[in-house]
């Protein structure tokens, strides 16, 4: 029995169950959950170990990078802007951005920016590891980019560039880099630990991410290669054309374990957090945290709607899209029918369910494979229902 620290309310004791079960059944090393209902904290818990070659324990003091779950927390931040009236999903991407107007791009909107619809999932240039972590030239590159595709006539997931692309309307509508804005506009009257870019003094909390294994069935791999084989679109949306595999081999090991990789801004894919914090962030775009709401109702209503389904470009199986967020369908099983969030490579998800007012995080250092629904999430997902 692994033993689970924290603290689960009277009728939740199932999820806390769920929890455990995944410690059981999968090679779960370290993890932790939260849920935040109506505005107070209901389940948070952690288990497990957040460094194996130390031996150090996971607790609520340890955090976690959560790859492409960073996406919901810049799709905040976007929204955020529109609340405040600084921004409309409307407005062409360009009037805030003059040099996004490149190549053919003056017409695509925010809305199709943040709903994956953009062209833009990769660039032609191949980057080099001092680029990738500048920020700038990965801008200065997109900005100039044509559209792989037609805007607005298909979708398809852009990994790793829908961060910097965000990041960028961020910092021409405010002058702050997103990391900035998001820590002082959503994580600061919240007081989260989550950071998109971390700061040195709260590197020792941060778990070491164990690869996922291998495909384990030859359906499963096919299924990768269709989506990652080389030349495929999916291979260079996943790894910038190729960039941040330099970005590995310099490193000599997993990239994203990296101080380099945690310290610069990649608001898609390397937000640092633990499932307290994605909780309580969720939790306050649909209700109030501590006299904290985040989105306007309308606000989350249109930023939630769905704005794209069906066959991903990149991704090949059916996605839905709101503003940023993922919507729920086979591949990102979330509460119901009008929750949204976002998930991460290997596990991670953070979501909200209006209906139930409720914010759920879970983050875990053991990735899994597959781009369907995370057997750990989907069991944590259904003995959240069990519990409301």
């Amino acid at each position: 029995m692994i033993d689970i620290q924290g603290t689960v309310a009277a009728g939740f004791e199932k999820v806390a169950d769920a929890f455990q079960a995944n410690f059981e059944e999968f090679p779960e090393v370290g993890a932790g959950f939260s849920l935040v209902a109506d505005g107070e904290v209901q389940v948070d818990i952690t288990a497990g170990t957040a460094d194996r070659s130390t031996g150090r324990a996971w607790d609520d003091q340890t955090l976690q990078l959560v790859f492409s779950t960073t996406k919901g927390a810049a799709a905040i931040c976007v929204a955020h802007l529109v609340d405040a009236g600084r921004l409309s999903y409307d407005d062409a991407v360009a009037a805030h951005w003059p040099e996004f107007s490149a190549a053919g791009k003056g017409e695509i909107t925010v809305a199709q920016l943040m709903s994956h619809q953009a062209g833009l999932p990769y660039v032609d240039a191949v980057l080099s590891v001092d680029e990738l972590l500048a920020v700038d030239p990965v801008v200065a590159a997109l900005a100039a980019q044509r559209p792989i595709w037609e805007p607005g006539t298909a979708h398809g997931y852009h990994a790793v560039t829908f961060g910097w692309l965000a990041g960028e309307l961020v910092r021409q509508i405010d002058g702050r880099t997103i990391g900035r804005y998001f820590a002082e506009e959503v994580a600061a009257p919240l007081g989260l630990d989550f950071w998109i870019g971390l700061p040195e003094s709260e590197e020792h909390r941060v778990s070491t991410l164990e690869s996922a294994p291998p495909p384990a069935d030859v359906e499963a791999l096919a299924m990768a290669l269709k989506i990652m084989g080389p030349g495929t679109m999916g291979f260079k949306a996943l790894t910038m054309n190729g960039s941040l595999m330099a970005l590995g081999a310099a490193a000599a090991q997993n990239p994203f374990n990296t101080r380099a990789l945690h310290a610069t801004e990649m608001p898609a894919a390397n937000g640092i957090t633990n499932a307290r914090s994605l909780a309580t962030m969720y939790a306050a775009t649909v209700g109030e945290v501590d006299g904290v709401r985040l989105l306007s109702p309308e606000v989350m209503r249109t930023a939630s709607a769905e704005a794209v389904r069906g066959p991903d470009a990149a991704l090949v199986a059916e996605t839905r899209f709101g503003m940023g967020f993922m919507l729920e369908n086979e591949l990102v099983p979330l509460l119901g029918p009008n929750a949204f969030g976002h998930a991460g490579a290997g596990g991670s998800l953070g979501q909200a369910d209006p209906a139930s007012g409720v914010g759920y995080g879970y983050v875990m250092n053991q990735m899994l494979a597959g781009i369907a629904g995370d057997p750990r999430t989907v069991r944590l997902n259904d003995a959240v229902r069990e519990c409301l």
